[in-house]
């Protein structure tokens, strides 16, 4: 019978699983990773590539290998791989990050013995055809054309520059950078990082050892390439004096904010309880920025902050768009929350609220085998072990209201930080 006047007790949550894969070491070098879990008879499989070396000379040419993997083989044209993985009702796409480029497969289980040969013919055998090279290009400079027109996307390009210079994480693309793109230098980058010694391969699904006998021997026996994976050199970023970055719109209604600094990354100790206090300032609807910027004052739709790991450095930010009459105001409201942070204990009820928040998070997260995977590629890639989810769940719930303070004054300093505003202030 429905109770209408005893809320359901309230339970916490106390430990959060992740599924364990299966480690396979494939004799053409590839990094397996399986997960076999679900009912569904659904596989998807994800070949993950390390980028190669940022090129300041050719720097869009690693995100523009990512975007033209599909764009044919010596055997087929984009329309028709297209028309293939179709035909099946499979999903085949590219993804690139700053770090990593991606080659993903989602299919019906019964169809995997006709797409798999497919997808490492393509693999083996992408040739970046120079009339898509040009397509691409046209494409990519209308794009880039209708972002600039964006005060958001300036200032995000604008903060990342401040942060990293002339890297991968920190490079301005301008037009002409499509311009010096080129089939023989795209071919030379594919042999050189879609290679089997570059590639850690996730598979995740309902599968059977039928399944995963079928995918290993496919790989090894199809996908043989003994080229050795390229040296990537470590960038180095300099900790930045503070400033100011103003780039005026005469006619602009809103100014677009980025405020942050160089943190710390998920590998460090610190990370989780920088979690709780990143949410508790801006890391979720009910944070202390949207009560106030938002909820009281009514300065924008939205703010939020968020810590962000890569692989070789971290940061965290401040984002917005308020209107250009109280952007200066919402500046202030910003520092008067950070301060607040390092001056006032955070009180146990607020805290609590925070750390369920970030657990339900967690542990709502995990809906199916897919998103178990993707939790293990996100501790993989940060050199952690399945187990950091268990130390990140206890580290939320020991934090203290005073261990906040002490963090809040190690890492959140409003003066110190970098602060781009595209707009009006």
């Amino acid at each position: 019978m429905l109770n209408r006047i005893n809320p359901p007790a309230f339970h916490p949550i106390e430990n959060i699983n992740i599924i364990n894969p299966d480690s396979i070491e494939l004799t053409n070098g590839v990094k397996l990773f399986v997960f076999s879990a679900g009912e569904e008879d659904l596989v998807r499989m994800q070949w993950v590539f390390e980028n190669a070396d940022f090129q300041p000379t050719k720097p869009i040419i690693n995100s523009a290998l990512s975007a033209m993997l599909l764009e044919g083989t010596s055997k087929y044209s984009s329309a028709q791989i297209a028309e293939k993985i179709d035909f099946y009702g499979a999903y085949l796409f590219p993804e690139y990050s700053y770090d990593h480029t991606s080659l993903n497969l989602i299919t019906l289980t019964k169809y995997l013995d006709k797409l798999l040969p497919f997808i490492i013919e393509i693999l083996n055998d992408a040739i970046f055809p120079q009339q898509e090279i040009d397509t691409y290009k046209r494409n990519s400079k209308q794009a880039l054309k209708i972002s600039l027109e964006k005060n958001d996307y300036i200032a995000r390009r604008q903060f990342n520059n401040a942060l990293f210079g002339k890297s991968s994480y920190g490079y301005i693309q301008e037009a002409n950078d499509f311009d010096q793109l080129n089939q023989d230098d795209l071919q030379s980058l594919f042999k050189e990082q879609i290679i089997p010694a570059n590639c850690t391969l996730f598979v995740s699904g309902n599968i059977s050892s039928t399944t995963l006998n079928y995918i290993n021997n496919c790989i090894e026996d199809q996908w043989i390439n003994k080229s050795v994976k390229s040296k990537v050199t470590i960038p180095v970023f300099k900790t930045l004096p503070p400033q100011q970055i103003l780039i005026e719109k005469e006619k602009a209604l809103q100014s677009a904010i980025r405020i942050g600094q160089l943190s710390i990354q998920r590998s460090h100790a610190d990370f989780p309880t920088f979690q709780v206090l990143n949410a508790t300032l801006g890391g979720y609807f009910g944070s202390r920025l949207m009560m106030n910027i938002r909820e009281d004052k009514g300065y924008t739709y939205g703010i939020g902050s968020g810590l962000a790991s890569m692989k070789y450095a971290g940061f965290f930010t401040i984002s917005s768009e308020v209107g250009t009459a109280v952007c200066a105001d919402t500046l202030k409201e910003i520092e008067f929350e950070i301060n607040r942070l390092k001056t006032e204990k955070i009180s146990e009820e607020e805290l609590l609220l925070v750390k369920n928040y970030l657990l339900g998070s967690m542990l709502g997260s995990l809906e199916n085998v897919f998103s178990h995977t993707d939790k293990f590629k996100q501790a993989y890639f940060s050199g952690l072990t399945l187990d950091y989810y268990d130390y990140y769940t206890q580290q939320v719930k020991d934090v203290t209201a005073e261990d906040l303070l002490v963090l809040a004054n190690k890492y959140l300093d409003f003066d110190q930080m970098i602060r781009v505003i595209v707009g009006k202030i």
